[in-house]
């Protein structure tokens, strides 16, 4: 046994006994040691304890700081499509416009016309068609759209200023009031149900309503066929030509100057047709063009 290094002498206050304990040098020793490799676990532990509760308060902040960039995304991706859709109006407006001021632009229409009414083409014939819609691109994008439409309205408010005389000329309003009931483009034949492009605009309206000349520009014929009926044609000038079908009587004579708004008809069912309608077309150059392009009500 080592040699006695430490004694300890214990005594209690209720006896008159006492009770020594004696340490070696060694035990001594090793116990320094194990108190020594306890408060080094102890630390660790503590440390180890603290590192997490700051982690885990740390990932709590950075899921709190995720959520609100969520919720920040998220609205500014509803404000970005909010102002492609806007833009995408402006743009259409600005296109009419162009069609108006017959300006030539790198974001002219695309849509050119075949010419002729309703009917079902051979094959091979090239028929107009929609312009592919445009994906929504990033937010450079969108403002090099926006300054790009800018820059083109400032041209055009320019333009307008010394072109009151071409506004008068140019087909901009609705021939009669009534509920479109065909668009411009492929359709089913209202008589065979086959497919077939219809280069106009039907609007149903009540036997009887004025039918009214969209534009200035003077009434170059008054034709009555099976297709049409009794039709109406207008020369506006710069190659623009408006087409009214269906009438049930004229109001108007060939070589006759008219204003946009004077009446040159009214609305019948004359020719092919399956109740009371205007059959409405624009155009241009001798090729048909979408009517919906020009009309600003």
């Amino acid at each position: 046994m080592g040699k006695k290094h430490l004694s300890l002498i214990i005594v209690p206050h209720n006896k008159s006994s006492h009770r020594t304990l004696s340490f070696s040098k060694r035990f001594l020793k090793n116990a320094r040691w194990a108190a020594i490799i306890v408060g080094v676990l102890l630390l660790v532990g503590i440390a180890d304890y603290v590192r997490i509760r700051i982690n885990g308060i740390g990932y709590k902040n950075m899921a709190a700081e995720n959520a609100k960039q969520k919720e920040r995304l998220s609205v500014y991706e509803a404000s970005i499509s909010n102002l492609e859709k806007q833009i995408k109006d402006i743009d259409e407006y600005r296109k009419k416009i162009n069609l108006l001021a017959g300006v030539r632009s790198q974001d002219e229409l695309k849509e050119v016309g075949g010419g002729g009414r309703s009917y079902t083409p051979p094959d091979g014939q090239v028929i107009p068609g929609v312009p592919p819609s445009v994906a929504p691109g990033s937010l450079k994008s969108v403002e090099l759209k926006a300054d790009d439409v800018k820059k083109n309205l400032e041209m055009l408010v320019t333009f307008f200023q010394n072109q009151s005389a071409l506004l008068s000329t140019t087909p901009s309003i609705y021939p009669t009031a009534g509920l479109l009931t065909s668009y411009f483009g492929w359709r089913p034949d209202p008589f065979t149900g086959k497919q077939q492009f219809h280069f106009g605009l039907d609007i149903a309206s009540v036997l009887g309503n004025p039918v009214v000349a969209t534009a200035d520009g003077i009434v170059i014929a008054t034709n009555a066929d099976q297709s049409l009926g009794r039709s109406v044609q207008i020369s506006h000038g710069l190659g623009i030509l408006t087409v009214y079908g269906h009438l049930n009587k004229f109001n108007c004579r060939v070589g006759q100057k008219v204003k946009r708004g004077d009446v040159i008809g009214e609305v019948g069912n004359s020719g092919r047709a399956l109740g009371p309608h205007v059959h409405y077309e624009v155009r241009v150059n001798g090729n048909n063009v979408n009517p919906l392009s020009y009309i600003f009500e």
